[in-house]
């Protein structure tokens, strides 16, 4: 059974990962002191957890991939678990349909990525084949979604003292030379400035301005997951979707903005865009299968992939049940 002081204190962390106890306190009607034992307790169970990794929009295009990977019977699982060591391989799920597996690939180069694919991936004891579909760009991704435990107005509270983004974003090599930061918070997202500074050999207070300097500027995205459990087992679905390229744009746009959409991104592939919904159950899917439909007549659905596991998730290192038990730094590779 779901315990609601914890599935909204794991909502709240969605608005601000790195919010103080203290902040939170108010719009959640609890004492600080119980949000930091219930947030140790959770952490430690690997029930939920706070990661961080550059904003996809400093990588140029096509410097992800989306990789569906055919296994032989009774492979998958192993070969799923030996990748999840790797720091190219983001998120490995464990899905229905002609794959097996999905993977999600992060590179510099598309040389790189495509050396990935080809020389690592292929070359794992089960893989049959591989498809490798590269994002073009990413309009919603995972750090955006909420499980909706929070009412409007505790959301508006949390948000209205969370750090502002703004000014111009830096190119992609300053987030590189910023990587061991980047894994630092990866592995714990609410690292205290003092332990983030001896992590980086700083002072914490040039942690806390090179942190604070990364966040204003959108370079970096901090994101609070949480193990199914936590969650209600809810169903994880992935649509490729072909349209027009004329439509594209505004099919997007619309299933972006949908509440159960947790990732929706363009890309280069047999299929022009993908999305990921969150649901509880399958009607669901297909309600907004038939809205998209009614809304865009000449959508395509190319493939329909449930998500048996999650394997990893954005580094975070899952086991059969969902927990994190383990964190592999991500590692794009070299320039």
């Amino acid at each position: 059974m779901i315990d609601e002081l914890d599935f909204a204190l794991v909502d709240a962390l969605r608005v601000d990962p790195r919010a103080p106890w203290s902040a939170l306190a108010a719009p959640l009607g609890v004492d600080p002191a119980t949000l930091s034992r219930r947030w140790a307790r959770l952490s430690a169970q690997g029930d939920a957890w706070v990661t961080c990794y550059p904003a996809a929009d400093h990588f140029d295009p096509g410097r992800t991939a989306l990789v569906e990977v055919e296994c032989r019977a009774g492979t998958a699982t192993a070969a799923a678990e030996e990748l999840a060591g790797d720091g190219r391989a983001v998120s490995i799920e464990v899905v229905t349909g002609r794959a097996d597996l999905l993977i999600t690939v992060a590179g510099l180069t598309l040389d790189g990525i495509g050396e990935y694919v080809l020389g690592r991936i292929a070359a794992v004891p089960g893989v049959l084949r591989t498809r490798t579909s590269l994002v073009e760009r990413t309009l919603r991704e995972g750090s955006r979604w909420s499980a909706g435990a929070l009412d409007p107005g505790q959301r508006a509270a949390i948000a209205a003292a969370r750090p502002p983004v703004a000014g111009d974003r830096a190119p992609a090599r300053s987030v590189v030379e910023d990587l061991r930061l980047l894994a630092a918070l990866g592995s714990d997202g609410r690292m205290p400035y003092s332990a983030l500074g001896q992590r980086l050999g700083l002072p914490a207070t040039t942690a806390r301005r090179r942190l604070d300097a990364l966040r204003s500027g959108g370079r970096l995205v901090l994101r609070c997951d949480a193990s199914p459990r936590l969650t209600g087992h809810p169903l994880g679905t992935t649509l490729w979707l072909d349209l027009p390229a004329d439509q594209v744009p505004a099919a997007a746009r619309w299933l972006s903005e949908q509440p159960q959409t947790r990732m929706c991104a363009l890309t280069l592939g047999e299929a022009n865009l993908v999305t990921y919904v969150v649901t509880h159950q399958p009607a669901a899917v297909r309600g907004l299968e038939a809205e998209l439909a009614r809304r865009f007549p000449v959508c395509r659905v190319r493939e329909r992939q449930l998500t048996l596991r999650t394997a990893k998730l954005v580094g975070r290192v899952l086991d059969a049940s969902g927990r994190a038990v383990g964190y592999v730094p991500i590692d794009p590779g070299p320039v």
